[in-house]
């Protein structure tokens, strides 16, 4: 039956795992071909047409697809790796290595003498500790990870709105060449965040500049994703050109009905940037909702210097005002309060406001929705998730279809159970690898399958250097992930995020079965992931 790979056990095998029978794509965009996969100690021995080999493990996967394990270029999932490492909704997924250190930050490196690596931020004064920290988690994917510029000036410069001084941005160089030396494989940035929001074109240039010997990818979260996306667009390109380095535009998105018109020239300046030199790309999740902090609707401006002081000004009769105006000009944009939903927030008195639509939920209590974000941050010191809904299907089929689109989640790790089920998040956590293949390669056309898996292993492996991953070849590491196409699937909904995808057969991370007939491993076998 197909969804259900057989098991057979052998003795006196001369290969740990045969994935037989199946319709194998290499990750390189070529057609699939009818193929058998021998693994032998975490590696790929040869794909061929009738392996002789026997196997220890033999899968049948007659009418599967077997593809590289699915890369996530932009990903949260290192969120509750240190709680969690069994990484339950990336692993049922069929991602087998994750990107974290997105937007701007990551969790290296950490300024001397600043708290502790057991700390419950999880930072590390060097990449060298992150590196080290991972391999002893043992988690179930491998990680690799960006060098956050918004974490590097959060150690160097503070959380304040000002330029850095020379001493300070030359120390921060210093923080880029140390994280690329110990294997960071690029730079982010999350200019709609503070600190990164307060960093100058000049600044990121200049911090981006190390990336240019190895050519290891700044992908930016850009300052603007809705009325003033191109000119973000042009900052973005701007900063890749002066630092000689490839640009990743981080989940491009046009946000608001207003600027969904605004597609064409977003891909008109990405390609006016290829063709000037610049290797711009970008990713993007299969969802018209985002997800991030609800003080991400307040202005920058508003969020300078800490969080106490952000929420002083909410009251403060010299700023409430202003921030009032902004914030709800912000809302208007995104069509109402209740396009706004709450992901999750710190204060366990406002549990039942997760998964409500705040305009809604606002009104059930008796409240302006704007009073009742302000009180929902108060008691949670900021820390309040939402998801917002903003954006166009027509204009997602495009970004993902265009051929410098690759696929990311933004998401986090969870799982139905544990210290990682937690929060109402966005479905994107649970479902974003599926939802492709389901979707837009079944369901609406929007890729072909090749194109899909193409642009989930060796388009993102290659963008990052990754040269032992995201595709199907000899000596190459094993990952590699079986599945149904007629019936894979995601589940996950806004509505009701906890439940894990369909139709992923197997997945196996570095030469041992991680998850077989929704069945997990005994073994993790993620590592850390670190440039050479």
């Amino acid at each position: 039956m197909l969804g259900a790979p057989s098991i057979i056990l052998r003795s006196r095998a001369d290969a740990d795992i045969i994935v037989r029978n199946g319709l194998v794509f290499d990750g390189l965009g070529t057609p699939g071909r009818q193929l058998d996969v021998v693994i032998a100690n975490g590696r790929l021995v040869s794909l061929a047409r009738k392996a002789t080999a026997r196997g220890a493990v033999e899968i049948d996967a007659h009418g599967l697809a077997v593809a590289p394990g699915f890369i996530d270029i932009h990903s949260h999932g290192d969120g509750s790796l240190w709680e969690d490492p069994r990484a339950e909704s990336l692993v049922r997924q069929g991602i087998t290595t994750i990107v974290v250190g997105q937007d701007g930050s990551s969790r290296a490196p950490r300024a001397t003498g600043e708290g502790r690596a057991d700390d419950a931020r999880r930072q590390f004064a060097t990449f060298a500790e992150l590196w080290s920290a991972i391999d002893k988690l043992h988690p179930a994917v491998n990680v690799a990870s960006m060098v956050g510029l918004g974490t590097i000036r959060d150690v160097v410069v503070g959380g304040d709105d000002r330029p850095a001084t020379p001493q300070e941005l030359a120390r921060m160089q210093q923080f880029v060449r140390a994280a690329i030396a110990d294997g960071a494989c690029g730079a982010s940035t999350g200019l709609e965040y503070t600190p990164g929001a307060f960093a100058p074109r000049e600044e990121l240039i200049a911090l981006c500049g190390p990336l240019a010997a190895k050519q290891l990818p700044y992908a930016t979260h850009m300052r603007n994703e809705d009325d003033r996306l191109i000119e973000a667009i042009d900052e973005a390109t701007a900063v890749a050109r002066g630092a000689g380095c490839p640009l990743q535009i981080s989940h491009l998105k046009t946000q608001g009905p207003r600027n969904w018109s605004k597609l064409d020239t977003a891909f008109a300046r990405v390609a006016a940037a290829r063709a000037a030199g610049c290797d711009a790309a970008f990713d993007r999740y299969p969802y018209i909702a985002y997800q991030t902090g609800l003080t991400n609707l307040f202005p920058v401006w508003s969020r300078d210097g800490s969080t106490a002081a952000f929420l002083a000004r909410l009251t403060d009769p010299s700023t409430a005002d202003k921030i009032k105006q902004e914030t709800l000009a912000k809302i208007e944009l995104l069509g109402g309060w209740d396009n706004v939903m709450i992901a999750n927030v710190a204060d366990a008195s406002d549990r039942a406001a997760e998964g409500a639509r705040l305009g809604t939920y606002a009104k059930s209590q008796n409240m302006d929705p704007y009073a009742m974000a302000m009180a929902l941050l108060q008691r949670s010191r900021g820390n309040v998730g939402m998801v917002g809904f903003a954006m166009s299907e027509d204009n997602l089929d495009r970004i993902l279809a265009h051929p410098q689109g690759m696929v990311c989640s933004d998401g986090g790790a969870f799982a139905v159970d544990g210290p990682s089920h937690r929060g109402h998040p966005h479905p994107r956590g649970l479902g974003t690898f599926p939802r492709i293949l389901g979707r837009y390669v079944r369901e609406r056309k929007t890729l072909t399958l090749t194109q899909a898996i193409h642009k989930m292993t060796a388009q993102p492996a290659s963008r990052l250097h990754l040269t032992d991953r995201g595709r199907l070849a000899p000596r190459l590491s094993a990952d590699v992930v079986v599945f149904d196409p007629a019936t894979v699937a995601d589940k996950a909904t806004y509505e009701d995020p906890f439940q894990y995808p369909v139709g992923i057969a197997a997945v196996i991370v570095n030469g041992v079965i991680a998850l077989r007939d929704g069945e997990r491993g005994a073994s993790h076998t993620g590592k850390a992931l670190r440039l050479a």
